[in-house]
């Protein structure tokens, strides 16, 4: 299967497709040149459709995994692996321990302010923007009271280092860290026990944001929720344990386990949904 054939079977267009086909460029690149080939930072959306993609690709003499540089990292770089490098012995978590500076281009940033309150996400992210510096060279960033940690490419982590002063009203020190300590912050969540008729997504989805049953479907229909980061628009798609599921506007939750059917016919969930 020629590049264009496999691209038209993954169903994508516009900016999607543009990055599917650099993935694969890359791809023969690190065959090529039998040498470690990274990109840059992908969403879980990316990652999963990256995953789809080469689960389809013919058959070449590298393989690949994706890392964030912390181990519980959304935002992830591909790294494809010349058959010189054994994937098994290389933990996606570990990788900074395991391969150089020049090979592993994950550089960790710690911003510190004094002034200007607490900073958001958004805010931190605003500073970054501001600076002309696109999402895909950044990374996870992990806020704190009066720090962040930031994941960037090699590439832009010295032009931080000298030109990011500030985020929303606070001036910032910034300075390089190591990845091992990088300091990644408690995830808020709450746990939802219920019971479902099945595990449909339309049910299951509106257990996990406490809606009426109508409104999740709706939401399914109108192109709203993906399933394991992939677009899913099937109110009737059975879930399994694990299956991550997401709604704009609503958040995200992952469907832990389910238990024996109920004595009136009734499937309990067990579901962490993400605040």
């Amino acid at each position: 299967m020629d590049k264009a054939a496999l691209l038209d079977k993954m169903r994508v267009s516009g900016d999607e497709r543009l990055l599917l086909s650099q993935i694969l460029d890359r791809r023969r690149q690190a065959q090529k040149y039998a040498s470690l080939v990274p990109t840059d930072f992908l969403s879980p959306h990316e990652q999963a459709l990256a995953a789809d993609l080469l689960r389809l690709a013919p058959a070449l003499d590298v393989t690949y995994l994706f890392t964030g540089g912390t181990p519980d990292a959304e935002r992830k770089i591909l790294c494809f692996l010349p058959d010189w490098m054994n994937p098994e012995t290389l933990s996606p978590d570990k990788l900074s321990e395991t391969l150089t500076p020049e090979e592993l281009p994950i550089r960790a940033l710690r911003a510190q302010w004094h002034d200007g309150g607490a900073l958001s996400h958004r805010d931190l992210l605003g500073g970054l923007m501001g600076l002309g510096i696109v999402r895909a060279k950044i990374g996870d960033i992990y806020a704190g009271e009066t720090s962040a940690d930031v994941l960037t490419l090699d590439s832009v982590s010295e032009f931080l280092l000298q030109n990011w002063t500030s985020a929303g009203r606070a001036r910032l020190t910034v300075s390089s860290i190591d990845l091992s300590a990088v300091r990644v912050p408690p995830r808020q969540s709450v746990a939802i026990r219920d019971t479902v008729s099945s595990t449909r997504l339309d049910s299951v989805l509106a257990s996990g944001f406490r809606l009426p049953r109508s409104k999740a479907a709706e939401l399914i229909r109108a192109g709203r929720v993906q399933v394991n980061w992939l677009d899913c628009d099937k109110p009737d798609k059975l879930l399994q344990p694990g299956d991550k599921v997401s709604a704009r506007g609503f958040g995200r939750f992952t469907l832990d386990r389910t238990g024996d059917l109920t004595r009136k016919g009734r499937v309990p969930v067990f579901i962490t949904r993400y605040l």
